[in-house]
């Protein structure tokens, strides 16, 4: 089967901001008298949307983590990423033009857990926003990555503008963390790895059908090569 419809993941994927995601959940959390290493993030916390982030390292550390508490962490973090992002976002060579490429082609969506202010922001500086049909953010369910709900919902929103008879199995999705290649693969999609974040082995070893080097690999020509 052929594929119908494309989901990306976002940071790490779009935009080369995992780094400053670790760091504002550092410099938040400090805050707090919790205390993370990189190494705890990547093994722990990447695939997690900031609810999950706060709450399993608040947890990890013996600490409560009502939904008041956990709202005022977001904000504070949501605060430092607006000043960050003014400042200047690092994004992926050829991002825009994989964009477009992709969606003249075939419907595209985002599937992140980052807030949706983040994406939206970020896709009007690429000047990509008219690109993407449908987007899921770390608002629209409480169930972050290796959960699949995200991805279902993503499928929801294409069925609604393309037609029910959408399938999962024709949505390719492209991730960069093990998390993500599990949301896809269970929501019954297929899964491309892109090796910005975790190295090929593990990317595949998540279930990934396929691992590019980077995000310029990811063109229309190499999908239908792949996938067609």
């Amino acid at each position: 089967m052929g594929i119908s419809a494309v989901i990306f993941d976002f940071n790490g994927v779009l935009i080369d901001d995992e780094t400053v995601h670790f760091s504002l959940f550092q410099e938040v959390l400090a805050q707090e008298r919790v205390f993370i290493t990189e190494r705890d993030y990547h093994e722990k916390y990447l695939g997690y949307d900031d609810r999950g982030c706060f709450d399993a390292a608040l947890r990890d550390a013996g600490q409560s983590a009502d939904r008041a508490r956990l709202d005022d962490l977001i904000a504070r973090k949501a605060k430092r990423y607006v000043e960050v992002a003014e400042e200047g976002l690092v994004f992926f060579p050829a991002a825009a033009e994989i964009l477009r490429a992709i969606s003249a082609r075939w419907p595209v969506a985002i599937n992140s857990g980052a807030l949706r202010p983040e994406i939206e922001y970020a896709l009007r500086r690429l000047d990509c926003r008219d690109c993407v049909a449908a987007i899921v953010s770390a608002e629209d369910t409480d169930q972050c990555k290796p959960h699949p709900a995200g991805y279902l919902l993503a499928l929801e929103a294409l069925r609604l503008q393309f037609g029910a008879d959408l399938d999962a199995i024709s949505c390719l999705v492209i991730e960069d963390s093990t998390a993500g290649i599990q949301s896809a693969r269970g929501a019954g999609m297929r899964a491309v790895g892109v090796a910005t974040t975790y190295p090929p082995d593990q990317l595949r070893q998540a279930g990934a059908d396929d691992v590019v080097e980077s995000l310029a690999r990811f063109t229309p020509e190499w999908i239908n090569r792949r996938f067609g």
